[in-house]
């Protein structure tokens, strides 16, 4: 029967911490982008044409996407942080066993 471990204890646990840490920060940003912080203007990619016709509509709807970007990146943290928790798991069960 194959292995499904492919990482080493360290590693696994390094992808997990990780992983905790960038859900928690892009939840947030994501949040703060949803919200249309004022702080986060720089990290809005507009350009000039967004600031014809309806501008702030048009800057409203840069943030949400934005926002929508870190809530995905989010969930693709949750699915690697999963995964590491995954190869702990089978690491310490791989310590009790007697070969």
């Amino acid at each position: 029967m194959a292995s499904l471990l492919f990482c080493g204890p360290k590693l696994a646990a390094c992808g997990l911490v990780l992983s905790i840490w960038g859900v928690i920060m892009l939840a947030m940003l994501g949040i703060f982008f949803t919200t249309h912080s004022a702080v986060l203007i720089e990290d809005v990619p507009f350009t000039e044409e967004d600031f014809k016709g309806e501008a702030l509509q048009n800057i409203y709807k840069l943030y949400n996407q934005v926002g929508y970007n870190c809530f995905i990146a989010a969930v693709l943290y949750v699915g690697i942080g999963f995964l590491s928790f995954c190869q702990v798991r089978l690491n310490k069960r791989k310590e009790y066993l007697v070969h």
